[in-house]
């Protein structure tokens, strides 16, 4: 049986947000910084700094290394606390405030998921929740690790996996959701969701054209 491809734990939070940036960043290799770039780099300045430490009695750990093999996914943490009787704890810095509208908030609870997930293949440890840290409200917000989704990380990877193995980006996203996600995307540019979406207007009605 071949092993399969690792998939980056960031890809579920990109595809959460929107398939087709996915797509653009981990098929087509391409990415671009804006202002909410920038400031998540900058979040992620200290935690992307290995290192250890104990804070009141709990040992930290930055930038872990994950990986599930089943799973087929790769990463690392941003900090991962070990509470009593060794059990891991994971918690992913956030730019913005933990008051992010529901769907957005989705993204990111998928990523820190996975996260527990490896975490438990490598620890053999339960991982029954685990944290987001938003750096403007300086707040976290913890995140149930529930069996629903336990079941979204594996749905998300393997839509990743068959899209990494068509190589065929996603179309752009429509409606009200577009309108939030691409204005914050700094992938924009790139996708030219407007365009695409024009052009597959127009394709459509010209399969029920006779005269196209």
């Amino acid at each position: 049986m071949n092993p399969v491809e690792p998939i980056p734990l960031s890809a579920l939070q990109h595809w959460q947000y929107c398939p087709r940036q996915c797509g653009l960043i981990h098929l087509e290799q391409v990415f671009d910084d804006n202002v909410h770039t920038l400031r998540g780099q900058a979040v992620h300045a200290k935690a992307d700094q290995p290192g250890v430490e104990t804070a009141k009695g709990v040992r930290v750990e930055r930038a872990l290394p994950l990986w599930h093999d089943g799973l087929g996914l790769i990463g690392k943490s941003d900090v991962v606390e070990f509470l009593a009787g060794g059990v891991p704890y994971p918690v992913e810095y956030k730019h913005g405030s933990r008051n992010k509208a529901a769907d957005i908030a989705a993204c990111d609870d998928i990523q820190l998921a996975a996260q527990a997930m490896c975490l438990e293949g490598m620890t053999g440890q339960h991982v029954n929740e685990g944290a987001l840290y938003y750096a403007t409200s300086r707040r976290r917000r913890v995140v149930p690790i529930t069996a629903q989704l336990r079941a979204d990380v594996v749905q998300t990877a393997e839509a990743i996996r068959q899209m990494l193995a068509s190589g065929t980006l996603a179309p752009p996203l429509g409606g009200e959701q577009a309108v939030r996600r691409c204005k914050a995307c700094s992938l924009q540019d790139r996708c030219q969701p407007q365009a695409t979406h024009a052009g597959l207007t127009t394709a459509r009605a010209a399969l029920f054209d006779p005269d196209a």
